[in-house]
């Protein structure tokens, strides 16, 4: 276990991934929170959300970037239809072994959030609870679209040089990799609603109300599936960054979830 603040790389897997460890403020006894970035993500695009979820909770906070994204070590495309599971084979669980951090709570967006409920599935020992924002447990049509819109951003827009301030030489790997993956007809059924009785951690689920990559199907799917106490939380006037849109709540929510009061399904 890390006692001290770490910024650091770390082989795993064959990769190298940029991690950062905040140690706990207040709360050294509470399993830390691991922090999951969206498809486009990584540490630098968190901006000063880890300190400010460490000094809300109290909790140890760990953030890394996935391979292929930040500074990490670039990644071999394609991406495989089922990468949010191998992320948790491969890197999540082998890098909370690494750091000595046995049971966890996560905090996902997006991408991020799905792989977060695919760990509380295959892992219920290492999860202590969850928080996702904005995930997704099956492809829907307003998510291909969103990517749509963005693949035009990319080619003809800023997006490009917008993440290749966040990701450098690895942003075409980045970009492409989540773009294709969502956009191809193999993905087009992608389904993990099967694992979602196997989880038993308590969830928080939030997504705006306007969202642009996701409708609440996901969320309903999400609660309604999970076998554990599961809360739903649908933020009006919000899109797909619930944390950049209404940071408060957000913060509030999970100092909830840490705290042991998501509520229990009827």
């Amino acid at each position: 276990m890390l006692d001290a603040a770490t910024e650091g790389v770390i082989a795993l897997s064959g990769a190298r991934l940029e991690y950062r460890w905040l140690p706990a403020s207040h709360r050294p006894e509470a399993p830390p929170i691991v922090m999951l970035h969206e498809g486009l993500g990584c540490i630098a695009l968190w901006r000063d959300l880890p300190e400010k979820i460490r000094d809300a909770t109290g909790c140890g906070v760990l953030v890394y970037s996935r391979e292929g994204y930040g500074k990490s070590s670039p990644v071999t495309l394609p991406r495989q239809p089922d990468y949010h599971t191998r992320e948790v084979e491969a890197f999540l669980l082998p890098l909370l072994d690494a750091l000595g951090l046995p049971r966890v709570t996560l905090f996902g967006h997006s991408d991020g959030g799905t792989i977060a409920l695919i760990a509380a599935a295959l892992a219920p020992e290492r999860v202590a609870g969850a928080m996702t924002l904005a995930a997704h447990v099956f492809n829907e049509e307003i998510s291909r679209a969103g990517i749509r819109a963005a693949e035009q951003a990319f080619l003809d827009g800023d997006l490009r040089a917008r993440l290749k301030r966040l990701h450098g030489e690895n942003v075409d790997g980045a970009f492409w990799g989540w773009c294709r993956t969502w956009l191809a007809p193999e993905f087009r059924d992608w389904d993990i609603t099967a694992l979602l009785p196997a989880i038993r951690a308590p969830l928080l689920v939030v997504q705006g109300e306007d969202d642009e990559y996701g409708t609440p199907r996901q969320v309903a799917a999400i609660v309604e599936g999970t076998a554990g106490p599961a809360e739903a939380l649908m933020l009006p006037g919000v899109g797909h960054s619930p944390h950049r849109d209404q940071p408060g709540t957000i913060l509030a929510g999970l100092v909830r979830l840490v705290a042991g009061e998501v509520a229990l399904k009827p």
